[in-house]
């Protein structure tokens, strides 16, 4: 390889090119070839079966948070941040979350009003809240100031005190060109500014905070409530434009299930890239159908189309293989076949 990057690789002495991120250069003064493996080796995972909690050295029956622990979540008024908190708070864990536009429904959780563009509002809830973990569970979407900048603050704050962090991704990271299934080792190669953004964000949380787990995920599913459901809802009752695509596939994950394994991993020891999204590989369509049939509606009244004929940019084929996370969990991560059939 020719460059900097080349130079480091051969174990010459070339200066140390940007990281790309304007803090972490200030704090690691760029790429050097001790680090370089960090930044482009494979991921790896944690190979603990059942996980310990590290904060009251014992083993837990669920895999909740033990209630010596404090938790923080960032983007707790969001679809999966909801779930996150409704399931701490309704066995009694404490439970700190926050929010952007306005806050979330639970009662019981103290909110925190917070934009990760703004490094002093976020220490300042970190120091406020003193929690044992932190789960990033925000969406930024596309916008890199907050999706892979915000990211890279939040790696840093929580390194720095010693707090566990958990880190949400998404199958976003991949282009879809691979013909076989996504495992944990994969490397990003995204295709899109949000997936560039969270591929950016998963490089710089394991670079500042090397004890972190950044758990990528694929489309959640709810009972209902979801942006994929209602969507499906208004297709078919003719209020939304547009189609379910027929190449487009995803492997669903429902949200109950992401958040338990998302507590399971912050209660635990381990580190690393873990998959969490359900084994079923289906199309948009195919997801539409059982969201239909679940919900009463005729599959017929669906529009149907390819994606490939469209101008619309994205990944048509990605299917996360969950296979090595989930023999390293307790939490069964279901199919959308069983989730969504009515007959079960």
């Amino acid at each position: 390889m020719a460059g900097p990057l080349g130079d480091l690789e051969a174990g010459g002495t070339a200066e140390p090119p940007p990281t790309g991120f304007t803090d972490p250069d200030s704090l690691t003064g760029g790429i050097h070839p001790g680090r370089l493996v960090v930044i482009a080796g494979g991921a790896t995972t944690s190979t603990v079966r059942r996980l310990a909690c590290p904060f009251c050295h014992g083993q837990h029956a669920d895999p909740l948070p033990c209630t010596g622990m404090t938790v923080l979540i960032i983007g707790g008024s969001g679809f999966l941040g909801a779930e996150l908190v409704r399931q701490a708070t309704s066995v009694g864990r404490v439970t700190a979350t926050t929010f952007n536009s306005r806050p979330g429904q639970a009662p019981d959780a103290p909110w925190h009003r917070l934009d990760l563009r703004d490094p002093r509002r976020l220490g300042e809830v970190i120091d406020t809240v003193a929690p044992s973990a932190v789960i990033n569970a925000s969406s930024g979407a596309a916008d890199w100031a907050v999706t892979a900048d915000g990211s890279v603050r939040l790696a840093q704050m929580t390194a720095r005190r010693g707090i566990r962090l958990v880190h949400v991704s998404s199958d976003a990271v991949f282009s879809g060109a691979s013909r076989s299934r996504y495992d944990e080792t994969a490397l990003p190669d995204p295709v899109t500014p949000y997936g560039a953004a969270k591929a950016a964000a998963e490089t710089a949380v394991r670079l500042l905070h090397p004890d972190a787990v950044v758990a990528r995920t694929s489309l959640i599913i709810g009972d209902g409530d979801s942006v994929h459901e209602q969507a499906v809802r208004e297709l078919a009752a003719g209020t939304r434009k547009g189609a379910l695509f027929t190449d487009d596939i995803r492997c669903p994950v429902h949200v109950a299930d992401l958040a338990t394994a998302l507590w399971e991993l912050a209660s635990s020891d381990a580190t690393g890239v873990f998959h969490l999204a359900g084994p079923d590989a289906l199309s948009r369509y195919e997801l539409g159908v059982l969201i239909a049939r679940r919900d009463g509606i005729d599959p017929c009244l669906l529009p149907t189309g390819r994606r490939a004929d469209t101008r619309i940019l994205g990944a048509l084929d990605v299917r996360l293989d969950s296979r090595a996370t989930q023999g390293r969990l307790s939490t069964r991560l279901r199919g959308a076949g069983e989730f969504l059939d009515t007959t079960r």
